[in-house]
């Protein structure tokens, strides 16, 4: 006989609608992307719907990833970051692919003999979508390190913004604090969350329990966000 799973819809900002699904016999969460796009966590029966939404909203870059049609990377009305959205516009007069940012938007016009999944179409929008962020990181983020900065008091010396590959951050022996610009791709809590883990290596500069035991003094749910940082990659 058929087993009946019990389930809820929840609609996730920056996600879509998302299907938690309450399975017998299970001890851990699963998520899945159909192949009809479809999102899909099964949890444990005895575990609240809450916990399903909150895995996979830890879970956006990879469910993003699964979700992006092959070789298309951006599409109209896409969010970058914090402030701006991509608009695709064809443009009848034109002869080359240009953009522009304004206000809270980032236009990629293009010839009329050119789609916006054409290759050079999305390579000028990741061009843009890097200038975006560029920009909304070195306005929102050294103010958002001198507030965190001074509700627990440290102190620093510089903040820089860089492209980083592999890092959300770093800090050196002279507290000097790098921090990557795709973190304007992340929620609030977890840029907070990586300031936050910074601004404690002007303290304790190396990795170790002394350094936890400190970033948990300033961050109580530092395990939680530590494990959410987990589904995010450093890229657009």
């Amino acid at each position: 006989m058929k087993c009946i799973m019990a389930f809820k819809e929840f609609h996730l900002a920056d996600i879509g609608l998302v299907t938690v699904y309450k399975r017998k016999g299970t001890s851990n969460m699963r998520l899945s992307v159909r192949p009809d796009g479809s999102i899909r966590v099964t949890i444990p029966a005895w575990t609240p719907y809450a916990a399903g939404v909150t895995f996979a909203s830890s879970r956006q870059a990879w469910i993003r990833r699964h979700l992006q049609p092959s070789g298309i990377s951006f599409v109209n009305g896409q969010q970058i970051g914090k402030s701006h959205r991509l608009r695709f516009v064809v443009k009848l007069d034109a002869s080359a692919i240009a953009t522009r940012l304004q206000q809270t938007e980032i236009i990629i016009s293009h010839p009329m003999a050119l789609e916006h999944d054409d290759p050079d179409v999305q390579q000028a929008a990741a061009k843009a979508s890097m200038r975006a962020l560029r920009g909304q990181a070195s306005r929102l983020l050294p103010i958002r390190v001198r507030e965190l900065a001074d509700k627990h008091g440290f102190t620093y010396k510089s903040v820089s913004i860089k492209q980083l590959k592999t890092r959300w951050g770093s800090c050196d022996q002279d507290k000097n604090i790098v921090l990557n610009l795709y973190l304007m791709k992340l929620p609030w809590q977890l840029i907070d969350y990586v300031i936050l883990h910074e601004l404690t290596h002007t303290q304790v500069l190396q990795h170790g329990p002394r350094f936890w035991e400190a970033m948990a003094q300033v961050e109580p749910n530092v395990q939680q966000l530590r494990k959410a940082m987990r589904g995010h990659q450093p890229t657009l």
